[in-house]
């Protein structure tokens, strides 16, 4: 239908240019409405790298797309590079302490077996499911958010 009518209103048929231009019009709303919700997804899924880490969990990334998983793999790359440079010889990890910390050590409750956990000044805590422990929050703000650990807040 669509070269058709193109072809009649070049011939003279004049009441058709209105629904040619109307139809370019939808044409053009809906590739702004699709290229709106891809971006919002992209962004959603950039916030994800932020919350989860590195590693998305199967739930999660059951419901992306092969370029969506594509994407944010080379985020996360895109994102350990910058924060290689950044910080020295060790660099600086910018997804921990995203809220500002009242205090250096915080109490938490293991919410399942994890196994043993190195803190930096060379000890081993063995995190077990319903234990609690007394740990730095730098160091734990990742299982925190992976659901490994809970804050317990006092």
């Amino acid at each position: 239908r669509g070269s058709s009518s193109r072809s009649e209103a070049k011939s003279g048929r004049t009441d058709l240019i209105f629904l040619i231009r109307f139809r370019h019009c939808c044409l053009l709303r809906n590739q702004r409405c699709i290229l709106a919700y891809l971006y919002d997804r992209l962004l959603r899924i950039r916030a994800l790298r932020w919350e989860y880490g590195s590693v998305l969990p199967n739930t999660i990334q059951f419901h992306m797309s092969a370029e969506e998983v594509e994407w944010f793999n080379r985020y996360k790359k895109s994102l350990a590079t910058y924060m290689r440079s950044v910080g020295g010889e060790e660099g600086l990890d910018l997804t921990q302490d995203i809220k500002p910390p009242k205090s250096l050590y915080i109490e938490v409750r293991c919410l399942r077996d994890y196994g043993e956990f190195e803190i930096d000044d060379g000890t081993t805590v063995l995190l077990k499911k319903n234990s609690q422990h007394f740990l730095p929050r730098w160091k734990c703000e990742q299982l925190i958010r992976q659901g490994v650990l809970e804050h317990i807040l006092s």
